[in-house]
């Protein structure tokens, strides 16, 4: 369900002092109140970067905790899709510790999907690139 505001009203012209504080216990002492507390921290610690020009397409993916061997790129559909995973003995004791991941990228017309290619460099990254049809 979406809530609307009146066109009159943006959120930043809510006295959210004198709607929310008795919603919210109070603890001992001064507390400051702001809508802000109500949003999730999102942590993005993905590095990824997507572009595609008329020189090609092209993704770059963090993975400097992963082995090459460790990684499989695959096309499906329209879809380009890596995957991740690393397992490890632990150093202090019977057993494992596993690392992975999976993410899909949308492969744009136009875009030569049988000449793609991948590739890890020094510095962890991968880059999977393909280049544009000729027409």
């Amino acid at each position: 369900m979406d809530f609307m505001l009146p066109t009159t009203l943006s959120a930043d012209g809510i006295p959210w002092d004198k709607v929310l504080p008795p919603l919210i216990p109070q603890t001992h002492g001064q507390y400051n109140w702001s809508p802000t507390l109500l949003l999730p921290e999102i942590v993005n610690t993905s590095s990824t970067e997507v572009k595609c020009d008329d020189s090609g397409f092209t993704v770059q993916v963090d993975v400097k905790d992963f082995n090459p061997q460790d990684l499989l790129v695959k096309v499906i559909g329209d879809f380009v899709e890596v995957q991740g995973k690393h397992e490890e003995q632990k150093k202090d004791g019977p057993g494992f510790t596993t690392r992975q991941f999976n993410r899909r990228y949308r492969i744009p017309k136009g875009v030569d999907t049988l000449a793609l290619a991948s590739a890890v460099s020094p510095e962890g990254i991968l880059i999977i690139s393909a280049p544009m049809l000729q027409t």
